[in-house]
């Protein structure tokens, strides 16, 4: 497909949204709670890795980075992924540590926006979990520099082989420069698609540690 094509299509195609209200008696008062409503109905609707999310950071001269991670923990304060702290969204952090997700499932037509402060986790958490992954991948969090320059896919190929013998019969440790971080919500939108493009979006806030809900305009 060319590129005219390509700009024909996503200026003339439309769709509309399904008329699936999100009425203000029909969400839970906190956001967490809401979420867990929310991601019920996405397994049930079996969409596929309905804990994925899009993570947006900030570098130091202001550039917004996104890239696609998994949440693999809810917690009271918030939202928990894993990675290499010297990886690009890492050094993101260390200068600046807000954040937002974005997850949407477009099967059910709906989208959360999650902003927060993202803070490390406590290192036995990160243990706990980096020990309850699967070997192969254990090994990997080893082998691979995360967003440097690679030479070649046969340069990370190596290392995971050299790594395999290095680690062959013993339990593989977690490398002390990857573990868990946590986005400490505090703003959370869901947002249902709605016909006419007058979708309904319920927003929560905290202050003093306290959710508050509106409805937003479309």
């Amino acid at each position: 497909m060319s590129v005219d094509k390509v700009k024909s299509y996503i200026n003339t195609i439309r769709r509309d949204f399904a008329n699936k209200p999100l009425e203000d008696n029909m969400v839970m008062d906190n956001p967490m709670d809401q979420y867990a409503v929310w991601f019920e109905e996405a397994m049930s609707s079996d969409i596929l890795d309905p804990y994925a999310a899009c993570l947006s950071t900030v570098d130091s001269t202001g550039q917004p980075s996104s890239r696609m991670v998994y949440i693999r923990d809810i917690n009271e304060e918030g939202f928990v992924f894993y990675t290499n702290y010297n990886s690009a969204k890492g050094g993101d952090l260390l200068n600046n540590s807000k954040a937002a997700f974005n997850i949407f499932w477009g099967e059910l037509e709906r989208q959360i926006r999650i902003q927060g402060v993202v803070v490390k986790v406590d290192e036995k958490i990160s243990d706990d979990y980096f020990n309850a992954r699967p070997r192969k991948s254990k090994i990997g969090a080893w082998a691979s520099n995360q967003s440097e320059i690679l030479n070649s896919r046969n340069d990370l190929e190596n290392m995971y082989s050299t790594l395999e013998q290095k680690f062959k019969g013993v339990e593989v440790p977690r490398p002390s420069h990857w573990g868990g971080y946590c986005l400490k919500a505090d703003k959370i939108e869901f947002w249902q698609g709605r016909p006419s493009r007058l979708h309904d979006r319920i927003c929560y806030t905290k202050e003093n540690g306290i959710w508050g809900k509106n409805r937003l305009s479309p």
